[in-house]
């Protein structure tokens, strides 16, 4: 197999993901990356809903480098601003949230506001949610992408900006208000993880060719459920790698950042 970095792991997982005949909402970054990817190869029906407002546009002016970039406006099917993207997802048209975050826990609820024990004086302030905490709340499934860190996979989020599936228990998000069915997947670039039926939490599914669920384990700061039989990850081809590098994301906008060993 080719040599790949693991950011283009993330988005080729990512893109596998995806099914055809899909609306997925995308956030800024690996999510949009991995859409393309899939529409691409497996998925050419697959459609894009974008925060500032647009729905199925045509990419065919590059890649957009945030939700609010007029590329992603171009052509669409609806473009209608903000507060019509996410009534969207409320009256029922998108079957994925597609969003990134700092920490998640074991039942997918996932931080991007801070970290540290104190709200006031945190260790580090980060973005916040833009739009994914209505993204997580509304849209029928939750597609995680972030990569695989302890500090990032902990027993208990310091901020729950994303709503999971909270503490575990089978009515919280009922409870809630939230009309999504909640977390589906989490990607990541040495592992990918789904949830358990029963516990809603978080559980292995496949792991990177060459490592073992004891690595991906130590890498995790909770107990993750993991199965008998393990599956390994598929890797990306050279034309799969072709697609991310020289068609997709160019200038190495988002595939050259790299993860925190």
């Amino acid at each position: 197999m080719p040599e790949y970095s693991d950011m283009e792991m993330i988005a080729y997982t990512g893109s596998r993901i995806l099914e055809d005949e899909k609306i997925v909402f995308v956030g800024t970054g690996l999510p949009i990356l991995a859409a393309m990817h899939a529409q691409l190869t497996h998925a050419p029906n697959l459609f894009m809903i974008y925060e500032a407002g647009s729905l199925a546009p045509l990419l065919d002016m590059g890649m957009p480098l945030s939700v609010g970039d007029t590329r992603a406006a171009r052509k669409a099917l609806f473009l209608k601003g903000l507060c019509a993207a996410f009534e969207m997802t409320q009256r029922g048209y998108s079957d994925y949230a597609f969003i990134g975050g700092a920490q998640i826990d074991m039942h997918g609820n996932i931080c991007s506001t801070m970290e540290g024990p104190d709200y006031n004086k945190p260790s580090i302030r980060f973005p916040g949610s833009g739009g994914a905490g209505a993204m997580a709340a509304n849209c029928e499934r939750t597609i995680a992408i972030m990569a695989l860190e302890k500090r990032r996979f902990v027993n208990q989020v310091d901020f729950l900006t994303s709503i999971g599936y909270g503490d575990g228990s089978p009515d919280y998000r009922e409870k809630a208000g939230v009309m999504g069915s909640g977390p589906y997947r989490v990607i990541t670039n040495q592992a990918l993880f789904g949830f358990d039926e029963k516990t809603r939490r978080m559980m292995l599914l496949e792991v990177k060719p060459g490592l073992t669920a004891k690595d991906i384990q130590d890498k995790v700061s909770f107990e993750l459920i993991i199965p008998p039989v393990l599956k390994e990850m598929a890797e990306p081809t050279e034309e799969d790698l072709r697609l991310l590098r020289d068609v997709i994301d160019k200038d190495g906008y988002f595939l050259k950042k790299k993860v925190q060993k």
